[in-house]
């Protein structure tokens, strides 16, 4: 899918009149900042989830999609400034979507710095929470193009969408690709995250055996 998305941009999507080749960044762009938001949607709701039934495995969601949000929030952070640096003539603006953006992407770096950092007691508490109060910058970044005077291009508005119905169709392919690489990557990595908790518990009962064969043998 992923090959057949590289052919519509690169060979059956034309080449924008007034942007140029460069246009063609958008069909990586747009997907990449649809599913950072909805990485973080999932870890909104996990997180819920996770503070409502004291379930592990919610917890577990919602620190793997947070990781994978990050990815794609970095890859919009990478693409936006590549399309801007010729359009607009600078690498970065401090428009209000460009801002809230960085902001989003600060946000969920520090939530995976906190779960890093926090006790293990504490750990899924904490960024259960943070998640949850996270979430909030979310729909303000979403919206930030609509809700103040900014320089980002609007692609769908009242009107209908911006851009060539061939464009229209690339960017829907590009857009199931993106998705099937996320499910793909958040299902892996949900797998690793068991295995290492699996390996985590293992090791703590085989340290406690041996703690107390020590107590044993002292005594």
């Amino acid at each position: 899918m992923m090959l057949l998305a590289l052919y519509a941009i690169f060979v059956y999507a034309p080449v924008e009149k007034s942007m140029g080749i460069i246009q063609k960044i958008f069909y990586l762009h747009v997907p990449s900042a649809f599913l950072a938001f909805f990485a973080f949607f999932i870890t909104f709701i996990a997180s819920i989830l996770y503070l409502y039934k004291r379930d592990n495995r919610w917890d577990t969601i919602a620190f793997c999609s947070a990781e994978i949000g990050v990815i794609f929030c970095t890859i919009v952070l990478i693409t936006g400034p590549i399309w801007a640096k010729p359009i607009w003539n600078v690498w970065w603006t401090w428009d209000p979507r460009l801002t809230t953006t960085l902001i989003l992407w600060f946000i969920y770096v520090a939530y995976l710095m906190l779960r890093s950092v926090a006790g293990e007691n504490r750990r899924s508490n904490f960024s259960a929470v943070f998640g949850i109060f996270g979430f909030v910058n979310v729909p303000i970044t979403f919206l930030a193009i609509r809700l103040w005077r900014t320089i980002h291009p609007l692609v769908i508005t009242g009107k209908g969408i911006n851009i060539s119905t061939p464009m229209i169709h690339t960017l829907i392919i590009a857009f199931v690709a993106f998705c099937l690489l996320f499910f793909w990557l958040l299902i892996n990595r949900i797998g690793l995250e068991k295995m290492r908790l699996k390996v985590e518990e293992i090791r703590a009962s085989i340290e406690d055996k041996i703690h107390l064969e020590h107590e044993k043998q002292g005594g």
